[in-house]
């Protein structure tokens, strides 16, 4: 075999390139271990896997007679050992990582080749001309790499509440619920002691707490899960701990009771510290706020329990209300009668929302319903659930919510869970009872995953993933957590101190906007009091909705009825009325387009008394409208807004606008990472429909003659006389008391 020894190989460079780049991955490959040990694990397998790769390719031979042998075992070892390392740690897409890390490797070995000539005194323009060249890509991918972003879609919008001349909350005299309350606060933590990692559960903790054998509910503790954890931590599935830090209200009591839990994240950059801001807010206002550990169960490079751990999440929480409740019972106990606990709060970030729902149904059940012989004996009064950003597909059990208050939050920036799953937990929630229960949402634009918990920040992945991210879009961290803080707790004097006068708020964001940052905020609301008269998830037919009502068009370009789908192809399991209109340049005087529904006799003797009208809308993409009319020329996104008609049995009707109540908001888009195509690949579309809650109260509705007999009400039209063309959705038409 013929080594060719006397030829140069780039072998040092290409051993150097690819020492960086296992590094890199090194350093962001949580162990535990310190991140430049980890730095420097990562650059010694680099070399020797590129270095062992490239002797294993020389013996091979592989095309000695058409190349340097030396030069294409190098070659060929750095791309091999690249490709192993995307399998296992530097997760970048396919499309992105692999041209990235071919240019790495030419202009590797044209630095070498260009330094090795210029190094023998031989004067070659090629060789400046690549190094010169290597230098200017590498100094624009590190500036493209370190520039944070910006919103693409920003001069889209304009300013929200711009046009809300409705009063605050503020100017009723109504207090800020982000605004610190008045009671003194205490912070401490309880725990079973048994955390080898963290003092503050282990040698700091105020109140000694009994262990819990999780077996029956997570019988994936196995293999290198269990092994790699047990050793980090110091405990098994049968001995969890009841690890908390707490937000006492100091007073006598008792006091609301909330459990805050966290989400999947790194098991070892530890999440429960992240709620502080809410359970301080909380405690100052009159609520025991603890957030709970659950770390443990997060995820780890030994493996993630890919959502068999979600039942675990939430029968931990029970078990933390168990051992509250032997607190406020023990006589003598420094807690005893500290609790209300008729009045208890579940928070959840991202898994976590998703476990507090969990936790609401088990609450209710006598045995775990995925292996009954585990016993539950719980039933607290939890009275709400609030799921932040929550995932909702994780457990292989879907939970379908009676009888409590829940609020979802959801950033339209979440690189996580881009799309909001909380919706559909709380489309899935039933009041059947007469208690006064109510449920809300509320979508967030440019608020991304992580901001929600303090210590996450503003890079829902970790690197070098987050060097793709669009964090130049996002709202600061303070004013994401700001926003959480009002709409969090407005819900906790609602559903826990009977404080309803903060409800508008969901009703209505404008009435908040002098407590809230300037953003999009997107509301949904009803309560026991809702009435739903048309939904759209009935049957087939476009021309019924439901046995109570037909539906009447005219002049409509688009008129179908569909489910609506997530950005990424998914379900968001409700099903919409799609309707458009193209009037060309301008609004004609005569043939409008309307949507109009006809009720029966039988539903008009069903309503005793009106409050509002309640709409469930959305803008839809007017492309869609374009591709059957084929304009001219390229239309901008029009600004919506149509007529409400309302009109009796004797034909005497009265009309508003929808935005003399609120203005529809225009489509909320969003950029996840710096590159559009991989927003395609990995997200799928740079919109989707989130529907918002209109409220539009009788007395807006302005007579058109003699006013129209509310109690023979007999049809609801919609007219769209405000554009000459546009595209909405129609999701639940109804009435609210």
């Amino acid at each position: 075999m013929n080594l060719k020894p006397e030829t140069p190989t780039p072998f040092p460079a290409l051993l150097i390139f690819n020492a960086i780049v296992f590094s890199i991955a090194g350093y962001y490959f949580a162990t535990g271990l310190p991140v430049w040990l980890m730095a420097l694990i990562g650059g010694a397998i680099g070399l020797l896997l590129t270095t062992a790769l490239y002797y294993l390719f020389r013996l091979l031979g592989w095309a000695a007679d058409q190349v340097p042998l030396r030069a294409a075992a190098a070659v060929m070892g750095a791309l091999l050992s690249l490709v192993l390392l995307k399998a296992f740690a530097f997760r970048w897409p396919d499309e992105l990582f692999y041209p990235v890390m071919l240019l790495g490797v030419f202009f590797s070995v044209v630095i070498y080749y260009a330094l090795l000539r210029l190094s023998q005194q031989r004067t070659a323009i090629w060789a400046w001309a690549g190094i010169v060249l290597a230098l200017i890509l590498l100094v624009a991918g590190l500036q493209w790499l370190g520039n944070e972003g910006a919103d693409p879609f920003a001069d889209d919008l304009p300013p929200p509440f711009e046009k809300s001349s409705l009063p605050t909350l503020a100017d009723q005299g109504l207090d800020n619920p982000a605004a610190r309350g008045d009671f003194a606060v205490q912070e401490f933590t309880y725990g079973s002691g048994t955390d080898e990692q963290r003092e503050v559960f282990r040698e700091d903790i105020r109140f000694r707490t009994p262990t819990v054998d999780a077996s029956l509910l997570l019988p994936d503790w196995k293999g290198k899960k269990k092994k790699w954890r047990e050793k980090y931590w110091g405990f098994g599935v049968s001995d969890f701990p009841l690890n908390g830090r707490v937000h006492l209200p100091e007073g006598n009591g008792p006091f609301p009771l909330v459990l805050m839990v966290h989400g999947n994240h790194s098991m070892i950059d530890y999440s429960d510290g992240g709620y502080a801001y809410l359970g301080d807010l909380l405690a100052s206002r009159g609520f025991i706020a603890v957030s709970v550990d659950e770390n443990f169960i997060n995820g780890h490079w030994s493996g993630d329990f890919r959502g068999k751990e979600m039942p675990t999440r939430a029968w931990l929480l029970l078990k933390h209300l168990e051992q509250w409740a032997q607190w406020n019972g023990a006589a003598g106990h420094e807690l005893a009668g500290k609790v209300d606990l008729e009045n208890i709060l579940l928070i959840g970030h991202s898994r976590g929302g998703e476990a507090v729902s969990i936790a609401a149904a088990f609450n209710r059940l006598s045995h775990f319903p995925d292996d009954a012989r585990e016993l539950f004996d719980f039933n607290f009064n939890i009275k709400g659930v609030v799921a932040l950003a929550p995932t909702d597909y994780r457990y292989h059990r879907q939970i379908s919510l009676e009888n409590i208050n829940f609020l979802s939050l959801q950033g339209a920036y979440d690189a996580d869970e881009t799309s909001f799953w909380g919706m559909r937990a709380y489309r899935r929630l039933q009041f059947t009872d007469n208690q006064p229960w109510f449920k809300a949402g509320v979508y967030l634009h440019r608020a991304n995953h992580g901001q929600f918990n303090s210590s996450w920040g503003r890079s829902d992945f970790g690197g070098p993933f987050s060097w793709l991210l669009n964090r130049g879009a996002l709202v600061p961290g303070e004013a994401q957590r700001e926003a959480a803080k009002v709409f969090i707790s407005a819900f906790a004097e609602a559903a826990l101190k009977g404080n309803r006068e903060y409800l508008p708020l969901f009703r209505n964001v404008a009435v908040g906007r002098d407590w809230l940052p300037e953003n999009y905020y997107l509301t949904h609301f009803a309560d026991t009091a809702s009435r739903t008269l048309v939904d759209f998830e009935d049957d087939l037919d476009l021309r019924t909705a439901g046995r109570e009502a037909t539906i009447h068009t005219e002049n409509l370009k688009i008129w179908q009825e569909e489910e609506l789908k997530t950005r990424d192809g998914g379900s968001q399991e409700n099903n919409v009325a799609i309707v458009g209109w193209d009037y060309g340049e301008q609004v004609p005087a005569d043939s409008l387009a309307m949507f109009e529904i006809v009720f029966s006799d039988t539903t008009l003797s069903l309503i005793d008394s009106v409050g509002s009208l309640r709409l469930v809308l959305a803008a839809g993409k007017h492309q869609e409208l374009d591709q059957l009319t084929k304009p001219a020329k390229k239309r901008d996104e029009p600004v919506l807004d149509l007529r409400i008609v309302l009109i009796d049995r004797q034909g005497r009707s009265a009309s508003t606008l929808l935005s003399a109540t609120k203005a529809l908001a225009p489509r909320l888009k969003s950029r996840f990472t710096k590159l559009a195509g991989l927003d395609k690949d990995l997200v799928g579309e740079e919109w989707e429909v989130q529907p918002e809650t209109f409220f539009l109260p009788m007395e807006a509705f302005q007579p058109e003659g003699a006013p129209p007999n509310l109690s023979e009400l007999q049809r609801i039209r919609l007219v769209f006389d405000q554009s000459a063309y546009g595209l909405i959705v129609i999701d639940d038409i109804g009435f609210q008391p």
